[in-house]
């Protein structure tokens, strides 16, 4: 029974982090709003299984890269509250791991999503000629 209560109070601990990341770091609130895009266009454009499963992992790896990079600030916050170069070293480089995967989802999401807009607006035109 410990263990159940254990592994909840993870959970509990794990969800309250997303919260208070959600409500105070600007670029997870950018990332979650393109999520919400994303979503909204494949439903839209009818996207197959199989590019679901790639969203889902690239707004997993996105989001999660973003809220280590939010740990990874607050931490060096509180060890090096004075300015120090190597803290500045330590928050570039976690953004730019977030850089990173946000570009190649970015990259990866036109791949998808390009051919879908064009033939959406094919049938579109198709339509729009019929009647």
């Amino acid at each position: 029974m410990m263990k159940n209560k254990k592994l909840i109070n993870s959970f509990k601990c794990a969800i309250q982090g997303i919260k208070q990341a959600v409500k105070t770091e600007r670029n997870v609130k950018i990332h979650i709003t393109i999520m919400i895009l994303v979503i909204i266009a494949g439903i839209v454009l009818k996207i197959n299984t199989q590019e679901w499963i790639i969203c889902i992992i690239l707004f997993g790896l996105v989001i999660s890269l973003e809220l280590v990079n939010s740990a990874i600030e607050a931490t060096v916050d509180i060890a090096m509250p004075e300015i120090n170069e190597k803290a500045k070293v330590a928050k570039d480089v976690a953004a730019g791991a977030v850089l990173v995967s946000a570009i190649a989802s970015a990259i990866i999401g036109l791949i998808i999503f390009i051919p879908k807009v064009i033939a959406f607006c094919t049938n579109m035109q198709i339509l729009k000629n019929i009647y």
